[in-house]
């Protein structure tokens, strides 16, 4: 599906979808718990629906009314699973231990970019405690045996995915576990967020002077809650006020502890009196808003710098040249680094043709883009928002965005 977008400020109410980290989690942890939970507010994507599936394969079960779901937890567990990803990193890293943990044997299948993505950690530490895998770089793959706890040695740098997995699997074990983290951690406040919604199920994770003690023998206990809105997705609205809009967001939570969140101080410290400054960020723990802050910073009246963002290559795209070939796609002026990106601001950009590159984010970054250029822009491959957004285009439009759907053959 390719889109063109005509330039056009948007204004009116936004409701926020939920927050697709907080949702992950929950799904997992209420597929974990002995009864019935109560989801609400669940906003429907790929990626959750992956995890919802996952789960369901693994025993439990899953009833989805609207934006709300009911999770029956697991009473019978399989001997084998086939569990089928999608494009999702998060069902992937999250799920690997939990089936591991289970003692299911388990064919993991993907789709995308997501057979690239590394699982080499989990090869390494699980192998350490009772877990074979038939891995050949790519998927599908298998594995199995049952995971035994213990001292599990993480890179922070890699993946905060791997930590949060380890998180619901090392509960469910006999003996206590040690996560002990081997450099930086990075995405803390994705760690945050699993601490967070596990102690909402009954389990407790500690933190110690090298990472993280998690008592065995925990049991996950049944919980009702509503899926807080998704500061991830807000951040593109937030953007797109800055650059002229006038748009209410509704369904976030002041007290969150999303990462992402973050968005809203940037763009304070950045945009002053109807004007956007340029910044220089570091990008760790909020990998995601790389798309939009590039765009905010290709509207600046300086030069603007992103680093410490190197994990954005392995993303659903290489994110790092993807965005910068957005921008350059409509005029703007990005250069790719090793770590990062160098925005300088153009006078005009006149607006072009991008390529999505299949990934969710910089189709939304694109669309934000085309509000404030002179320009057309045209944005092939836009289906990708359904990834995490299903709805986005439609809300962009009842906003007031000039978007429609165009056929180029």
């Amino acid at each position: 599906m390719d889109i063109r977008i005509l330039p056009s400020k948007l204004s009116g109410k936004v409701d926020i979808p939920s927050s697709k980290s907080c949702a992950h989690r929950a799904v997992i942890c209420a597929a974990l718990a002995d009864g019935i939970s109560e989801l609400s507010g669940v906003s429907g994507s790929k990626d959750i629906t992956a995890t919802a599936s996952a789960m369901e394969a693994l025993g439990a079960s899953v009833a989805v009314s609207g934006t709300n779901m009911k999770v029956s937890g697991i009473k019978d567990i399989p001997a084998e699973a086939s569990i089928d990803c999608g494009e999702s990193g998060s069902t992937l890293r999250f799920i690997i231990p939990v089936a591991a943990a289970l003692g299911v044997k388990t064919e993991f299948i993907g789709h995308g970019r997501l057979p690239q993505r590394p699982v080499d950690i989990y090869i390494r530490e699980l192998g350490k405690h009772g877990i074979t895998f038939d891995y050949h770089n790519t998927m599908p793959f298998t594995m199995s045996g049952k995971l035994t706890s213990g001292r599990f040695e993480i890179e922070g740098s890699v993946s905060s995915q791997f930590i949060t997995g380890l998180m619901f699997a090392l509960p469910l074990l006999e003996g206590d576990s040690d996560i002990i983290l081997t450099s930086h951690l990075e995405s803390r406040p994705y760690v945050d967020i699993t601490i967070d919604i596990l102690s909402s199920y009954g389990i407790t994770v500690s933190e110690t002077p090298e990472g993280f003690h998690i008592k065995g023998g925990q049991k996950y206990v049944p919980h009702d809650e509503h899926i807080e809105g998704d500061y991830s997705q807000a951040a593109f609205f937030c953007v797109a006020n800055a650059l002229g809009s006038r748009t209410e967001i509704c369904g976030l939570r002041e007290d969150s502890v999303q990462g992402d969140k973050k968005i809203l101080d940037i763009i304070e410290k950045t945009c002053y009196n109807g004007n956007i400054g340029h910044f220089r960020e570091d990008c760790s723990d909020i990998p995601d808003l790389v798309p939009i802050l590039a765009v905010l910073g290709a509207f600046g009246d300086g030069e603007s710098v992103i680093y410490n963002a190197a994990r954005l290559r392995i993303k659903e795209s290489d994110r790092l040249e993807t965005t910068a070939a957005l921008i350059n796609s409509i005029g703007g002026d990005v250069t790719v680094t090793d770590d990062g990106l160098i925005i300088r601001p153009v006078r005009d950009m006149k607006g072009g043709t991008v390529n999505s590159f299949g990934d969710h984010r910089i189709v939304m970054a694109a669309a934000v883009a085309a509000s404030a250029v002179s320009g057309e822009v045209i944005i092939k491959g836009a289906e990708a928002a359904e990834k995490s957004y299903p709805d986005f285009f439609k809300d962009y439009i009842n906003l007031g965005g000039k978007a429609n759907v165009i056929d180029l053959e």
